[in-house]
């Protein structure tokens, strides 16, 4: 009887079928567990030039005068606008501009690349022990200097990435690049799983110096300096044990289809051709209805849902009942939502405007402050350098949320939002720890 069984058990067919679904069920249940969605911030490392590059705010103003490229009324209207820029005697320029006559070259761009990008990308990633073929994307933003070979090849070349490596060089986005790069990244983890990317965010101002006598294009001779930042992000699930942070929403609002907008930062060539960036007088009022755009986007993703009907209640009450002397629409407080915020350094009278516009308090702008205090206008990389100071000061702890805010041309605004994960040390080296306990500083106001 029981060799019978077991013979009928031996000749009957055996249906693989419901074997195969039970396997498939939990491969793909183990897939979707361990791929992760996420994007971690794994470090991030700015530039910290050498004491002998800075340039004090006598110094800029005696070059100015004695460089003779410019009259005498151009030299007194830079020496004005310095004087009032929330810029310190600590910022830096590259070397090129501390010579008499200047070095506008291509070379001397060149060099400032070199100078400022390998040596963060080199502390960045022996920091982690991170072999430079793990790289898998590559990014960097430069707005006006883009040679050939490209910025991104020049890392290349320099630490020897993978022939594979997916590498991007953007230029002519401005100073809101930095967290535009941030986007493109973050679109790129989301399509090659199990990566790591590297963004690189800095401004070659060497050779973009401008030598004309149209006042509104002299104003960026007066507060761009040197600087830039390395950002490590990663999608694998297992870094997010050592991430710094996570990125929580990425919102980005370009208004150039608006003439106003559009031409309201611009590079161009002046009628004796001298070649500059020019800044229109309605450039703060541009940037509050780009900030205004971007955070009625932004806002319903991080704001409370009390805080969210106030502000809507407030719009609709000002549509409906619009009376000669109305009352202005309800402002969210954001700090409900986040405990930092890193307001991008284009000058003084932007963070002030963006402090009004969000009703935030001083100490609320004090990043941004400093940070263009000691460092000056970094254009892409400086909310990165505010975010650095935040470290440094220990202000920020796990879990607290930060809003970096960057404005650029075309006309374009950006946010990102970070939430940290780990309990960051105020005591690691960054481009703060040498003058942390010096600041903040009370910024002097020209008369």
């Amino acid at each position: 009887m029981g060799t019978e069984i077991l013979t009928h058990f031996l000749e009957a067919p055996f249906s693989f079928t419901p074997f195969f679904l039970v396997i498939t069920l939990i491969t793909c249940f183990l897939y979707f567990a361990l791929r992760s969605n996420s994007v971690y911030l794994i470090d991030f490392t700015c530039y910290l030039p050498a004491d002998n590059l800075r340039v004090t705010i006598s110094n800029f103003i005696e070059h100015v005068h004695l460089g003779g490229t410019f009259n005498t009324d151009c030299s007194e209207f830079q020496e004005r606008v310095v004087e009032r820029s929330g810029i310190g005697d600590e910022a830096c320029m590259p070397i090129a501009l501390h010579e008499l006559p200047t070095e506008a070259s291509f070379k001397a761009s060149l060099e400032e690349v070199e100078q400022v990008l390998f040596p963060i990308v080199e502390d960045l990633l022996s920091k982690h022990n991170i072999s430079p073929k793990s790289i898998d994307i590559l990014i960097s933003n430069c707005s006006l200097f883009c040679p050939a070979p490209s910025i991104t090849a020049m890392i290349t070349n320099k630490f020897g990435f993978r022939s594979n490596i997916k590498s991007f060089s953007l230029s002519g986005m401005g100073c809101s690049a930095g967290l535009l790069s941030i986007s493109l990244a973050k679109d790129l983890l989301k399509v090659h799983k199990n990566s790591l990317a590297l963004v690189l965010s800095m401004e070659a101002i060497s050779s973009n110096g401008y030598h004309g006598k149209i006042k509104s294009m002299l104003v960026t001779n007066t507060i761009f300096r040197m600087g830039g930042a390395a950002v490590l992000l990663s999608n694998k699930k297992h870094d997010e044990q050592r991430a710094k942070y996570k990125l929580l929403h990425l919102v980005r609002t370009h208004m150039g289809s608006d003439d106003r907008s559009y031409t309201s930062v611009i590079q161009q060539d002046d009628e004796d051709g001298f070649v500059g960036v020019s800044l229109s007088r309605s450039l703060l009022h541009v940037a509050g209805n780009a900030l205004r755009t971007n955070i009625s986007e932004l806002g319903p993703l991080v704001l409370p849902y009390l805080e969210q009907l106030r502000y809507g209640w407030g719009v609709v009450h000002q549509k409906l009942w619009v009376t000669a002397g109305k009352r202005e629409t309800y402002v969210p407080n954001f700090k409900k939502a986040f405990e930092h915020f890193c307001i991008h350094a284009g000058g003084r009278a932007i963070i002030d405007a963006v402090e009004s516009n969000l009703k935030l308090q001083k100490e609320d702008g004090e990043a941004s402050r400093m940070m263009l205090y000691r460092f000056g206008n970094t254009s892409s990389s400086s909310v990165w350098y505010e975010l650095c100071y935040l470290e440094a000061k220990g202000a920020v702890k796990k879990g607290d949320r930060i809003w970096q805010i960057a404005f650029g041309s075309g006309f374009k605004c950006n946010s990102a939002v970070w939430k940290s994960i780990s309990v960051p040390n105020p005591e690691e080296r960054n481009a703060w720890s040498d003058r942390i306990h010096l600041y903040p500083v009370q910024t002097p106001i020209a008369p």
